[in-house]
C-alpha cells in the first residue's frame, strides 16, 4: 500500500530522462546476437548490458522480462511489409495485399539471421515455452490476421478456391516455409527461387483444396474427376 492507503501497482514510472533511442537499440542488437549464439539461457540482461554497453539497470527500467525484451528485438529485426502500408496499397489498386505478403515472405526466407532466431525459438519451445507464447501473442497472431485477410482477399477475387480453409493454407505455406528454412536452408536463399517455392506451395496448397472430398475407401464416394464448387479438374 502506498500513502494515504492508495494501492502501489506495477505500473513503471515514466517521469525523469526520456529514453535514448539509441541505447535501446544497442540493447536490442546485444539481446538477438546473444540470443542466436547462446540460446535463451545465455540471453540474460546482465550479458545483455555488457554487450550494449550500458548498465543493467538502464535493462531492467525498459523491459520487466528478456521475453518481453526479445520479442522486441525480433519484431524490429523483421523485414515484414506494415500493415497499414499493404491496404493503402491494395485499396489503391496497386500491388494486390496477397502479392506484397508474399514479397515480405520472400525477403524473410532469405534472411540467414531470421533463420537462425527461428532455429532458437523453436529449439527453447520444449523447455522454455514463455518466450514463444509471448513471440505468438505479440507477432505471430497479429500478422496471421493480416495474412488471413490478404488471402480472404484473394478469395474474394477468385484467385484462390472459394471453399478454400485459410488457416489450413496458411499452416501449409508456414509449415513447407520453416521446413525449408530450418532443414534445407540453402536450397532456396536466392529471393527467385524462394518465391518459385512460396508460389508453388500456393499453388499445390490451392490444388488440394479443389480436389473432390477423399472416399473413405478406394472405390467409393464422387465419380473421378467430379470437382467441388463446380471447378474444372485441374
Amino acid at each position: 500500500m502506498g500513502a494515504g492507503g492508495v494501492p502501489m501497482t506495477s505500473t513503471r514510472r515514466t517521469r525523469g530522462r526520456p529514453r535514448d533511442p539509441e541505447a535501446d537499440e544497442a540493447i536490442m542488437k546485444a539481446a538477438l546476437e546473444l540470443f542466436v549464439e547462446r540460446g535463451l539461457e545465455g540471453a540474460n540482461f546482465e550479458q545483455i548490458a555488457k554487450r550494449a554497453g550500458v548498465a543493467k539497470v538502464t535493462v531492467y527500467r525498459r523491459w520487466s522480462s528478456k521475453e518481453e525484451l526479445l520479442t522486441q528485438a525480433i519484431e524490429r529485426a523483421r523485414t515484414l511489409v506494415p500493415e497499414a502500408d499493404i491496404w493503402a496499397s491494395a485499396d489503391a489498386a496497386a500491388q494486390p495485399a496477397d502479392e506484397q505478403l508474399m514479397d515480405s515472405w520472400v525477403r524473410t526466407f532469405g534472411d540467414a539471421r531470421f533463420r537462425a532466431i527461428l532455429a532458437q525459438l523453436v529449439g527453447s519451445s520444449v523447455t522454455r515455452p514463455s518466450l514463444l507464447a509471448t513471440y505468438r501473442e505479440q507477432y505471430i497472431e497479429p500478422r496471421r490476421r493480416m495474412v488471413r485477410a490478404a488471402l480472404e482477399r484473394a478469395r474474394r477475387d477468385g484467385r484462390l478456391d472459394a471453399d478454400a480453409e485459410i488457416d489450413t493454407v496458411i499452416d501449409m505455406v508456414v509449415g513447407a516455409a520453416m521446413y525449408r528454412m530450418l532443414i534445407d536452408p540453402d536450397a532456396s536463399t536466392h529471393p527467385a527461387a524462394a518465391r518459385r517455392y512460396l508460389e508453388e506451395v500456393l499453388r499445390q496448397a490451392d490444388r488440394l483444396l479443389r480436389l473432390p472430398d477423399v472416399p473413405h475407401r478406394r472405390g467409393e464416394g464422387q465419380e473421378p474427376g467430379v470437382q467441388r464448387s463446380g471447378h474444372a479438374p485441374t
